[in-house]
C-alpha cells in the first residue's frame, strides 16, 4: 500500500509550516521500527528484500493492537477507512482528509482553522469544513471520518457530455468534459479542485498542490480511464454497456400477465436479506401479490414489506409524485400508509412540481431490486387493476380474485377515493372489469446491477431535492459489483451468508455490513479476507431466482399452479451463480460455481415437473416454446436502456439509449418485428410534430424488404381503445379522442401516417407487410348476470426482432417516454444465446430460447392455442401462420363481437352521429350496457332460411378462439379527433398527449 508523505500538511484545513529539520527527518523510521528492522538488514543487495519483510512484520505487530489501529490518526496516515476494504464497494483507491464547502455544519472540530484575527473579530464567514474523502471505481463519497459509514454526500458518476471539435480517440472528433479540474484559490495558502458530474460539481481544497495533483489523477483513472467505464457511454448511448458477452453470470426470464410477475415478485420479497428497493408510477400498499386474495392473505404487498422490515431489510421506495389535479393515483395516501408500517420503510415522492417546474412528465419506471441479486422490470406497476391471468376474466361477482378497488376499469369510473380500498367503485353485477395485458421480465447478474445502479441515482437524486436535511432519508452507495462495468471471463459471487434465524427479531432497526459480532469486525481497516471468511454483510445467494409460494397450506389454483411448475423448473435446473468483481478490470478472480440445496418446495416443485414431463404426450418443448406465463431462465446478452435527464436523474445531459436501441433492431431486423405497446404515436422523417423515429424505421425497413424481394413482416398489438375514462362522445372524455387523434395520424390517417405512405410504394401489398391488432375478452358477470365484453388492456411494452432479440420495459411508443427528456423509462435489450431449432418462411432457423419461447407463449395466448398446437406457430412469417392462422383468427373473432354485441370501436362506426345512433339503439334494446356497448342481449336474434331463431349468445361467443381481433383502421375516420376550442384540453401543450 502506497503512503504519501504528509509532512506538508499537519493537519488539513491548517497553514502547512515546511521547515528544513522535518524536511532532514522524512524517511528516518522511528525508535520504534529499528529494532524489529535492524536484525534483518544484511548485506547491500539484499537490503532492499530484507527491509521489505521487516516491515512487513513491523506492520503486523503494529496492527495486532486493536486500541492502536482504531484511531483517526492511524485511519489518516495510512489512508483507510472502514469503507477501504468493503468488497462490496470495489477495490480501495484513494482516501483521505479534504475540505469541502456544500455540506451542512458539523461539529467544530471538522471547521477550518483560520488565523486568529479571523477568529477575534469574525471577519471572515468561512464554512469550509473537513471531511474524508472515499475514491471507489464509480463514486466519491464524503464521511464525517473514517470511521463512519453512511455517507455526507456522494458523487455517482455518470456519462460525461462531449466538447465538440475537440479530437478524442474515442469520441471520433469529440471530446468530454473533464470530471475534475484544478482551481484558483485567492488564499495562496490553499489549493483547490472541482469535481463535475451529472447536474452538480463540488468544490474541494487540500493544502498542497501534489495533493490536488493526486486526487485528479486519482479520480480521472478511476472514472474516465478505462474505456468501458461510467463516464463513457457505451451502445445506443446507454449509462451501461452490454453484459453478458461472457459467461458474466447474465441471466433473464420473462412473466406475462400479473399472475405470474407478481407472484415472483412476491417470493424474491419473501427472500430479501438486507434492501429491496422499489420504484413505480403507481403503488397500492393494499394490493393483494397473490390469489385468491382471502386464502392469501399475507402476500398482500404492505404485510410482506412490513414482515421484512421487522427482520431488518432496508426498503426504499421511490414514488411518482403526480398532478392530483390531472391524476387520481393518490401518492401521498400510499406514502403515508408506507411509513406506517415500520421505521426501515423509507418512501420519497418525487418530483416536487413547484421547485422543479416539472408538471408536464412523470417517472414510469416499474422496479423491484432485491438485495442487487434479482431485479424485475416490465410494464407492471404494483397497483390495482394489474393482477390478472391468461383468461383474461371480465366478471369476479361474488369476489375472489380482485377484492375492492382492485375490480377496475377506468373507461367506466376512476375511483375518487382511495381511503377505503376495498369496497368496490364499480358494480360487479352491471360492469365488466378492464382485463390487462403486460409483460415483465426478471434479470440477474451485471444487469440487475445496472438497474439498481440507476436507482440509487434517481433515489440520490431525488433526496438531494426533497429531504436535503432529513437525517432519516439516507444517501446510497452503489455496490461495486453493480458499478464497476466487466467484460471479462467467468466469474462467480462470493457466497454471501445467511443471517441466523435468532437475529431477525422485531428489534432489528438497520443491518449492514458493518455490525460488530466480534473484536475483529471493530478494525475499521477490514483488512482482505479469504474467501471463506466473509463480512457479516453477505447472505446467502439464491442462484435459482424467487422462491415457491411459502404459504404451504393452501394449495393454489389451477393456473398458479402450473405457472408455478415452470418457474421453479428453471431454478431446479439452474446452477449458475450471478458474478461479481474482486478487483479493477483486469483483476478479475474467477470462483467456481457450486450446487446449493434447493429449498424443500423447490425440490417437490422439481418432482411434479419431471412427473408432468413423462405424462405429457405432446411433441412441445415448453422450454423452448414458453407454454404458459412464466419463460425459461436462461443465460444471454443482456445492456441496460433507460430514457433520463436532469429533472428525473440528475444527468449531465439527456439519455434516450431505449430510443436509440429500437430504431437500431427495427433497422437490423431480418424477417418480422413483433410489438406490443400501451400506445403507437411516432413520425417519419420529415415530421416536425413527432420526434421520435420509430415509425421511420419500421417504414424504411418494410421499404427495404419490399424491393428486396424479401418476405418481411410487422405485427403491431395495440388496445382497442386508450385507457382513460369517458365514452367517445362525452364531454369529459377529450384526453381519450386526442390520443386517438395522435395514434391514427400514426397509422392510418393523413400524410403523415405509414399505412398511408405504403399504399402510395406498395399498392395492396402493403397488408403482406405490416398489420394492427387489438384484444377482447367476453364472460358473464355472475352466475346469473349479463354476458359482457371488455377490451383486454394492452399495457405491455414488448418488441420482439426475428426471434433472437427482444426489448421488455416501462417506455410506450412516443415522445413522451422515448425522448429522454420527458418520462423517465427503463428496459432491457436481451439478445439470445441458446438457441433451438425452428424456422423463417419455411426455411430452417435458430430461434433464441428467450426470444422465441415469449413470442410463442403470446401467440399462444393471443390465439387460444393448446399445448399440442405450438408448433402451428414457429414460423411467424409464413403464409399459413400469418394469413391464416394469425390474421384469420383477429378478423374472425372481430366478426363474432360485432355479431354478438356491435361493441365500440368498430368499422361500421365512422362519425359521431352515427355513434350516437347506435348508443340510442343498443340502450333502447337491451336497456342497460357499458361505456363501450359491451352488454350483449339476452338472445340473439337470426335468421336461417326465413325462420326468425333466438339463441343464447354464449353459444356464438364459444366460437371465438384467444381474444386476437382486428384494430379497427375506420372507426371514426369522418371527424377531427382533436380537441375543441370550449374543451380544457384545448389549451394544455399537445406534448402531453404524445
Amino acid at each position: 500500500m502506497a503512503v504519501v508523505p504528509d509532512v506538508d500538511e499537519p493537519d488539513d484545513g491548517a497553514v502547512p509550516l515546511n521547515t528544513e529539520e522535518r524536511s532532514k527527518a522524512r524517511n528516518v523510521p522511528s525508535k520504534a521500527v529499528l529494532p524489529i528492522i535492524r536484525p534483518s538488514l544484511g548485506r547491500q543487495q539484499t537490503v532492499s528484500d530484507t527491509a521489505k519483510v521487516a516491515m512487513q512484520n513491523y506492520l503486523n505487530h503494529f496492527l495486532g493492537n486493536l486500541d492502536i489501529v482504531n484511531s483517526r490518526e492511524v485511519c489518516k496516515f495510512l489512508e483507510v477507512s472502514k469503507l477501504s476494504f468493503s468488497s462490496e464497494y470495489g477495490p480501495k483507491l484513494k482516501e483521505g482528509y479534504v475540505m469541502v464547502k456544500h455540506l451542512p455544519q458539523l461539529s467544530k472540530d471538522n471547521r477550518e482553522i483560520s488565523c486568529w484575527p479571523c477568529q477575534w473579530f469574525g471577519c471572515c464567514s468561512n464554512s469550509w469544513q473537513k471531511v474524508w474523502a472515499v475514491l471507489k471505481p464509480g463514486f466519491l463519497a464524503f464521511l464525517e471520518d473514517p470511521l463512519d459509514t453512511e455517507p455526507l454526500d456522494i458523487l455517482v458518476f455518470d456519462v460525461l457530455p462531449v466538447l465538440r471539435g475537440k479530437e478524442s480517440s474515442d469520441t471520433k472528433g469529440s471530446s468530454r468534459l473533464s470530471l475534475t479540474d484544478q482551481t484558483k484559490e485567492r488564499n495562496p495558502l490553499y489549493y483547490g479542485f472541482k469535481v463535475s458530474c451529472g447536474n452538480r460539481s463540488i468544490n474541494l481544497r487540500t493544502t498542497s498542490p501534489g495533493k490536488v495533483r493526486d486526487w485528479i489523477s486519482a479520480i480521472s483513472d478511476a472514472a474516465l480511464k478505462p474505456p468501458e467505464g461510467w463516464c463513457h457511454p457505451h451502445r445506443y448511448g446507454s449509462f451501461a454497456p452490454p453484459r453478458g458477452l461472457n459467461e458474466d453470470g447474465s441471466q433473464a426470464q420473462w412473466f406475462i400477465d400479473g399472475e405470474a410477475a407478481f407472484g415472483a415478485v412476491a417470493s424474491a420479497i419473501e427472500d430479501a436479506k438486507f434492501e429491496i428497493f422499489i420504484t413505480g408510477w403507481w403503488l397500492c400498499p393494499e394490493l393483494y401479490l397473490r390469489r385468491p386474495f382471502d386464502k392469501l392473505s399475507s402476500s398482500r404487498l404492505d404485510a410482506l414489506l412490513e414482515a421484512k422490515a421487522k427482520q431488518g431489510v432496508q426498503i426504499y421506495i421511490l414514488l411518482y409524485k403526480e398532478v392530483s389535479i390531472a391524476l387520481k393515483i393518490n401518492s401521498m395516501y400510499s406514502k403515508k400508509k408506507l411509513l406506517d408500517i415500520h421505521e426501515n420503510v423509507k418512501v420519497l415522492r418525487y418530483p416536487d412540481h413547484l421547485s422543479t417546474g416539472v408538471y408536464l412528465w412523470s417517472h414510469h419506471e416499474k422496479l423491484v431490486i432485491v438485495d442487487y441479486q434479482i431485479c424485475f422490470l416490465g410494464g407492471l406497476d404494483l397497483c390495482f387493476g394489474r393482477f390478472d391471468t391468461i383468461d383474461h376474466k371480465v366478471g369476479d361477482c361474488p369476489p375472489s380474485i380482485w377484492p375492492g378497488k382492485d375490480y377496475y376499469n377506468p373507461r367506466e369510473s376512476e375511483p375518487n377515493s382511495w381511503e377505503d380500498t376495498m369496497m368496490d367503485e364499480l358494480e360487479r353485477e352491471k360492469y365488466p372489469r378492464m382485463p390487462w395485458h403486460d409483460v415483465h421480465c426478471a434479470l440477474w447478474g451485471p444487469p440487475c446491477r445496472d438497474v439498481a445502479r440507476h436507482f440509487v441515482q434517481r433515489w440520490n437524486h431525488a433526496k438531494r431535492n426533497k429531504a436535503p436535511n432529513e437525517q432519516t432519508i439516507p444517501l446510497l452507495i452503489p455496490r461495486h459489483y453493480m458499478v464497476l462495468p466487466h467484460y471479462m471471463g467467468r466469474s462467480s459471487e462470493i457466497s454471501i451468508k445467511s443471517t441466523n434465524a435468532e437475529e431477525n427479531h422485531h428489534g432489528h432497526s438497520r443491518r449492514n455490513s458493518f455490525s460488530s459480532e466480534s473484536p475483529l469486525d471493530d478494525i475499521p481497516l477490514l483488512l482482505p479476507q479469504e474467501a471463506d471468511q466473509q463480512s457479516s454483510f453477505d447472505l446467502d445467494h439464491k442462484p435459482n431466482g424467487p422462491h415457491a409460494h411459502r404459504n404451504h397450506h393452501v394449495k393454489p389454483s389451477v393456473a398458479c399452479e402450473s405457472l408455478l411448475l415452470t418457474f421453479l423448473k428453471s431454478k431446479a435446473d439452474d446452477s449458475v451463480k450471478d458474478t461479481q468483481m474482486k478487483g479493477f478490470v483486469d483483476e478479475v478472480d474467477c470462483l467456481e460455481c457450486e450446487r446449493e440445496n434447493l429449498p424443500e418446495v423447490a425440490q417437490f416443485s422439481t418432482i411434479l415437473v419431471d412427473e408432468q414431463r413423462e405424462t405429457s404426450d405432446e411433441g412441445d418443448d415448453d422450454v423452448a416454446t414458453g407454454d404458459g406465463q412464466v419463460g425459461p431462465r436462461v443465460t444471454c446478452r443482456c445492456q441496460v436502456v433507460r430514457s433520463a435527464s436532469q429533472w428525473s436523474a440528475g444527468t449531465s445531459q439527456t439519455e434516450e439509449s431505449i430510443h436509440k436501441a429500437c430504431c437500431s433492431l427495427i433497422e437490423k431486423a431480418e424477417h418480422f418485428v413483433y410489438v406490443e405497446n400501451q400506445f403507437f404515436i411516432s413520425g417519419l422523417a420529415r415530421d416536425e410534430t413527432i420526434q421520435n423515429r420509430v415509425l421511420d424505421a419500421l417504414y424504411k425497413r418494410i421499404l427495404q424488404a419490399h424491393k428486396e424481394k424479401n418476405s418481411f413482416r410487422v405485427i403491431i398489438v395495440l388496445p382497442l381503445l386508450p385507457g382513460f375514462q369517458g365514452g367517445i362522445d362525452d364531454g369529459g372524455a377529450a384526453t381519450v379522442r386526442a390520443i386517438m387523434h395522435w395514434q391514427y395520424r400514426t397509422i392510418s390517417r393523413g400524410k403523415t401516417s405509414i399505412l398511408h405512405n405504403l399504399k402510395e410504394a406498395l399498392g395492396d401489398k402493403t397488408e403482406d407487410y405490416i398489420s394492427f391488432y387489438g384484444l377482447r375478452s367476453y364472460g358473464r358477470l355472475s352466475d346469473r348476470g349479463p354476458v359482457a365484453t371488455s377490451q383486454v388492456y394492452v399495457h405491455s411494452k414488448v418488441m420482439i426482432i426475428d426471434d433472437r432479440v427482444s426489448f421488455i420495459g416501462s417506455s410506450n411508443i412516443n415522445d413522451r417516454s422515448l425522448l429522454g427528456s420527458r418520462d423517465s423509462e427503463i428496459g432491457v435489450i436481451i439478445e439470445d444465446k441458446e438457441f433451438v431449432e425452428s424456422s423463417i418462411n419455411g426455411e430452417p432457423w435458430k430461434a433464441g430460447k428467450f426470444s422465441h419461447s415469449l413470442r410463442c407463449s403470446l401467440w399462444s395466448e393471443h390465439l387460444g392455442l393448446h399445448p399440442g398446437e405450438i408448433h402451428q406457430i414457429k414460423d411467424p412469417i409464413a403464409d399459413a401462420t400469418y394469413r391464416d392462422l394469425w390474421s384469420a383468427t383477429a378478423k374472425a373473432n372481430s366478426k363474432i363481437y360485432h355479431d354478438v354485441f356491435a361493441c365500440i370501436p368498430n368499422d361500421n362506426i365512422q362519425s359521431r352521429a352515427s355513434l350516437r345512433h347506435n348508443m340510442a339503439h343498443w340502450k333502447d334494446k337491451i336497456g342497460h350496457t357499458t361505456i363501450d356497448l359491451g352488454i350483449a342481449p339476452e338472445k340473439l336474434e337470426s335468421t336461417d332460411d326465413e325462420d326468425a331463431k333466438e339463441t343464447d349468445p354464449m353459444e356464438r361467443l364459444r366460437l371465438v378462439r384467444g381474444h386476437l381481433v382486428t384494430f379497427p383502421l375506420e372507426f371514426m375516420n369522418q371527424e377531427d379527433l382533436r380537441p375543441m376550442l370550449i374543451e380544457g384540453e384545448f389549451y394544455a401543450s399537445p406534448q402531453v398527449f404524445h
